[in-house]
């Protein structure tokens, strides 16, 4: 099998992450808590379940199904709101790993200080997923480039996955700060210290652009004031779309170098947008 492992940094990776496999759960008829939902017609399961979308989710002896991804924060609360939301269930618990004080939207915080005292954990997880998978594509890698944690410590990861995963695919679903839709004043210097490493470490990514994702909210969608669970079940239907030929049967973009092959002209340029 071809699998992916989705690592989600951050609150924005956490969040964007929720809602996507919010979405594929209901793309592929799976329940909050892994097991397939009644109402899909038996014939339509096997028939479905040809392995297509085992590219995301492991099944356990018990037949749950549980995401091959891992939530990553420098601080508990966005991933304790995943701990106690309605996909409780459907992660392993030691696939939301969670430090105690978070980056302070700090680059070095991220990279350096904080970021160090837990990425060697969050290795050692990946390499457990890893390690039940029978032919590991790659990685997709959620965050933001203007956090403390999105961009620090995703370099930071991204170097190491380098080290240890060499040959394996990087891909990127990176949210791009707006000057208009800020969170942080230090949000520009983050991003330039995290592209960086992204030139040299990833193989494609998918740039979302916080203030397109808010006009297409307020013009396309008629919501006045759009919420951040608004942009994320937004950003999801995107991630999930670009997904779709990983996790259904198709003829094109099966795994993911066919991504590099058709969508990076030059190995450095490898932005494609999302507007």
């Amino acid at each position: 099998m071809r699998e992916c492992i989705s690592i989600h940094v951050g609150q924005a990776g956490c969040q964007i992450g929720n809602a996507c496999w919010e979405l594929y759960c209901l793309e592929h008829g799976i329940e909050p808590d892994g097991t397939f939902s009644k109402e899909r017609d038996s014939s339509h399961i096997i028939n479905s379940k040809e392995t297509s979308f085992s590219t995301f989710f492991s099944e356990t002896g018990t037949g749950q199904y549980v995401p091959r991804a891992v939530f990553i924060d420098l601080e508990p609360s966005v991933i304790d709101e995943i701990r106690r939301g309605p996909y409780a269930k459907l992660f392993h618990p030691e696939q939301l790993i969670s430090g105690k004080e978070d980056a302070a939207n700090n680059y070095a915080r991220g990279h350096y200080t904080i970021g160090k005292e837990i990425v060697d954990t969050v290795l050692e997880k990946l390499r457990k997923i890893a390690d039940q998978c029978t032919g590991l594509q790659g990685f997709l890698v959620f965050h933001s480039f203007g956090g403390g944690t999105g961009s620090g410590f995703t370099s930071l990861l991204m170097e190491r996955l380098s080290l240890d995963y060499g040959k394996k695919s990087k891909l990127e679903f990176a949210v791009y700060p707006a000057p208009q839709v800020s969170t942080a004043v230090v949000e520009p210097y983050n991003s330039i210290l995290t592209t960086h490493c992204t030139l040299e470490h990833t193989d494609c990514a998918f740039m979302v652009d916080n203030e397109a994702i808010y006009d297409i909210c307020r013009r396309s969608l008629n919501i006045e004031r759009p919420s951040y669970q608004n942009l994320n079940r937004l950003i999801a239907q995107i991630v999930s779309s670009i997904t779709a030929s990983l996790r259904f049967d198709g003829a094109l973009n099966v795994d993911l170098t066919e991504f590099q092959t058709n969508l990076v002209p030059y190995p450095r340029i490898h932005f494609p947008l999302v507007t």
